[in-house]
């Protein structure tokens, strides 16, 4: 296959820079409106639902397009190892970092595959796509996503399956991004590239310079990784300092228990087995007298130990009616 010309490698396109810059601004509104729930100034499981999921899928959606638009464009005439590499490297130790940092920060909920794990396997799978046309390439994205309803079963619920995502239930994390069906929006982006390189579309984009006034988009685009690293910590301490003068409100801690759990157990879950298991986790933790420890976020052993046996009870108690040993 004859790969379609492209605007030269070393001709960067300012558009795409600003769309880059773009999608970080929305998830650095996201990651603020998740800040604040976390310090106790919005609804707990506000961002796990309704608009705020769809915001946030939205947001990975066009980061990984990003991806795989730009791998067409720096390696469609041939790969550049020795950038490639220094690049993978860089996006493999950072994200890295930041399983590091949340393993620390938040142990139950830690990201083991977020955006940045999934962008550094997209990267090296895309590479072996880079020679398929963009019929090929829009078929195997639909792959991906038909996956989701064909390959997931109880077998890849181990943890050393999770990257994939086709396990029967998601596990917690503060950011998921497995390869399935991801790494579909990663083909998508690769497809519309070439699609744009046949028409000449690239060509003449990349001779429209973008507005001034898009300059700090274009800017934050062209270190996006170093903005993705460094904008979620600022977030953070000015809200902890904003919290030092305006303390968040005091809410009742049953209803922001029910809240937040039902919100961390729809996607996994339906309605009606998330409602049930979520007073049994309520009622449970109460009569055995460590629901404010959990509300508080303990992490020793023993609370963390009495949380999932009692997360095992309510789940056989919400599924069947019964506890582990079946007794009603």
């Amino acid at each position: 296959m004859v790969i379609p010309a492209l605007a030269p490698a070393s001709r960067r396109i300012p558009w795409i820079d600003v769309g880059r810059g773009a999608a970080l601004v929305a998830m650095a509104i996201y990651h603020f409106a998740w800040d604040m729930e976390f310090f106790g100034y919005a609804e707990p499981g506000m961002t796990a639902q309704g608009g705020w999921k769809l915001f946030a899928r939205a947001i990975a959606s066009s980061f990984l397009f990003l991806v795989g638009v730009s791998l067409v464009l720096a390696h469609g005439r041939g790969v550049r190892w020795q950038g490639f590499w220094r690049r993978w490297a860089t996006v493999a130790g950072a994200a890295a970092l930041i399983s590091a940092a949340t393993y620390v920060a938040t142990p139950e909920s830690f990201i083991f595959f977020g955006i940045l794990h999934q962008i550094a396997v997209a990267s090296l799978l895309g590479i072996l796509f880079l020679r398929w046309p963009a019929a090929a390439l829009l078929a195997g994205a639909a792959l991906f996503f038909a996956a989701l309803f064909f390959l997931r079963h109880d077998a890849l619920n181990h943890p050393a399956f999770w990257w994939l995502g086709l396990s029967t239930a998601n596990p917690r994390s503060n950011d998921y991004v497995p390869l399935f069906p991801w790494f579909g929006v990663v083909l998508l982006g690769m497809a519309g590239a070439k699609l744009a390189a046949h028409a000449g579309w690239l060509n003449r984009l990349a001779g429209v310079p973008a507005p001034r006034a898009a300059g700090p988009l274009a800017f934050a685009g062209r270190h996006s990784l170093a903005v993705y690293l460094l904008h979620q910590p600022a977030l953070i301490g000015l809200l902890f300092l904003f919290s030092l003068i305006v303390p968040p409100p005091t809410r009742q801690p049953d209803a922001s228990f029910l809240r937040a759990c039902e919100a961390s157990c729809v996607p996994a879950r339906d309605g009606d087995f998330c409602a049930r298991y979520c007073v049994c986790m309520l009622s449970e933790l109460q009569t055995g007298g460590i629901l404010g420890s959990v509300m508080e976020g303990a992490n020793d052993v023993n609370t963390q130990s009495r949380v999932r046996e009692t997360a095992g009870f309510c789940s056989a108690e919400a599924e069947f009616g019964a506890g582990p040993e079946g007794q009603p």
